[in-house]
């Protein structure tokens, strides 16, 4: 049964995970599809997705809403105007601001390019060849008032090969991101995310 949860995707560029949100919905892995798409950038290409699903967007020129503070101001008050109660950063290349964090504690979520804690922030694949790691991922965690240290809720493991190079590792790397940021998001829908003692767990059943 769909529960009554609204969300919002937060992009910035080419809106891959995106685009692999609506993939879910359409083969039946997503019961949700976003209410709104809010962007930084008047040119990211995810608007051409959410377009041509039907979803509606929202730029917030970061000329005019100068700073994190006022940035998100504006985005609060498109949030708040859809009665939407969670958020997904997803490719969104802003620090997400306290307010922001605040508003929708333990409803706010990013998914980064690595086994966080290990390499957060940019370049991660790159911070991950260069420090000649084995193993690599991605993590899907809630977003906190500091960079990529929220609680974690989920990850997938990718092999760093020899010879990889880091277009060859992203590529791996997003592939699995497209995986399970879908599920994330259907379980944070579901009400499925159990949180206790700094720990996130998804559970099966609840909110169907």
């Amino acid at each position: 049964m769909l529960t009554n949860h609204k969300y919002a995707v937060f992009v910035s560029g080419r809106g891959s995970n995106l685009k692999a949100m609506f993939d879910a919905f359409a083969q039946g892995r997503l019961s949700y599809k976003p209410s709104l798409v809010l962007t930084d950038n008047g040119a990211a290409h995810a608007l051409e997705y959410a377009r041509e699903n039907g979803v509606e967007t929202a730029f917030v020129d970061p000329s005019v809403h100068k700073g994190r503070k006022a940035f998100a101001e504006r985005a609060l008050m498109e949030l708040k105007n859809r009665g939407i109660d969670t958020v997904c950063l997803a490719g969104f290349m802003r620090i997400a601001d306290a307010s922001l964090v605040q508003a929708f504690r333990n409803r706010i979520i990013n998914i980064h390019p690595s086994l966080l804690p290990s390499f957060p922030g940019l370049d991660a694949q790159k911070q991950a060849l260069e420090a000649g790691a084995k193993v690599s991922g991605c993590t899907v965690h809630f977003v906190d008032e500091c960079m990529d240290t929220g609680t974690v809720i989920l990850q997938a493991k990718v092999a760093v090969l020899e010879g990889d190079t880091v277009e060859s590792l992203s590529q791996r790397i997003l592939a699995q991101e497209h995986r399970v940021y879908p599920e994330v998001v259907q379980a944070l829908m579901e009400d499925r995310i159990m949180i206790s003692d700094g720990k996130a767990e998804i559970v099966e059943g609840r909110g169907k």
